[in-house]
């Protein structure tokens, strides 16, 4: 589990997965919150500019200091859990307050992926996962479900919606947005190499 320094969660479902973690990995601003919530980190990673003094002295056997500034505090975590030997990470706070800061956040997702047998964001609402193949997603009648092409040139088909897609690009990210499951799953066809982000609300 990877908590980021956004809107700390408030909905069952992250809250739950938080709780449950094995390992949780703190960007350097989201100490505040797990400190709160009386949550102790594994590591706390960044370059500690968003740590205050009283924090860092908290923590200070806790702490991994990044200076690169090529990278933002996500991205480090991700890395960090990567060198843990994790292959599976789950992100939490990482959408909220700053929405330049939550579609930076949410697109990075296609970065990890090749590195990760899992790789999934959390927010009170539902849950991104990135896409770079071909595959069946399980679902739930009703359930919200939007796609969003980070390469509009991939074209794609999606069946078990409400609104199926045959063989097109989605060259805007509202094309593919707010759709609908019919059944208990639903296929993704990548017609061409490309990534995509899958979000699906709570069933």
């Amino acid at each position: 589990m990877i908590v980021a320094n956004g809107s700390f969660p408030t909905a069952e479902n992250p809250l739950t997965l938080l709780k449950a973690a094995s390992i949780v990995i703190a960007c350097d601003g989201a100490i505040r919150s797990l400190h709160t919530e009386g949550i102790l980190p594994y590591v706390i990673v960044g370059d500690m500019d968003s740590l205050p003094e009283d924090l860092r002295a908290c923590y200070t056997d806790r702490l991994i200091r990044v200076e690169d500034q090529e990278t933002n505090d996500l991205t480090k975590a991700v890395w960090q859990a990567r060198k843990l030997g994790q292959d599976e990470i789950v992100i939490i706070g990482a959408t909220g307050l700053r929405e330049d800061h939550t579609l930076g956040n949410i697109s990075l997702l296609a970065e990890y992926e090749p590195y990760f047998r899992r790789v999934e964001l959390v927010t009170d609402s539902g849950w991104f996962i990135p896409l770079s193949y071909s595959t069946t997603l399980a679902s739930v009648p009703g359930q919200q479900v939007s796609i969003f092409s980070l390469t509009p040139q991939t074209r794609l088909s999606v069946s078990g919606l409400r609104w199926p897609v045959k063989d097109r690009p989605f060259t805007s990210w509202w094309q593919g947005s707010l759709n609908e499951a019919t059944g208990h799953e639903f296929r993704i066809d990548l017609e061409d190499k490309g990534h995509i982000l899958v979000f699906r609300t709570y069933a």
